[in-house]
């Protein structure tokens, strides 16, 4: 079982296989390609993805969500998902979005993925 206090990067692909494969999209280095925003960024991650990837990726959000504000840090910043930084405030780039913690993030990402329609469609049948 996957334990916050020690963990490898290997470790957290294999605890998060679908939050681990969200840097390769609209989380990833191309993340403008997405949208002028972070939050439309967030957005499409949600929407490109299938039924049963989101229903997964909703209760690995939940078990990260489960953990300690700094363990979140250290779990986002050991698993070099994010080619961005969602913390920074780079008022000079062109995509813009700041969330002032990784918490904040993930929860944002969770809610995008609760209120994707084809989520919202399953859970209402």
């Amino acid at each position: 079982m996957f334990s916050p206090s020690n963990f490898t990067h290997s470790d957290i692909r294999e605890a998060f296989p679908r939050l681990s494969s969200l840097g390769s999209g609209p989380l990833g280095e191309d993340a403008d390609m997405y949208g002028d925003t972070l939050d439309e960024a967030i957005q499409e991650g949600a929407s490109c993805h299938g039924l049963q990837f989101n229903l997964e990726a909703i209760k690995e959000l939940q078990r990260l969500l489960s953990f300690t504000d700094e363990q979140i840090g250290q779990i986002t910043h050991t698993w070099i998902l994010l080619s961005i930084d969602v913390t920074a405030d780079d008022t000079e780039a062109t995509f813009k979005g700041r969330y002032l913690t990784y918490r904040a993030f993930w929860e944002a990402v969770l809610r995008a993925f609760e209120n994707d329609p084809k989520v919202q469609e399953h859970r209402r049948t």
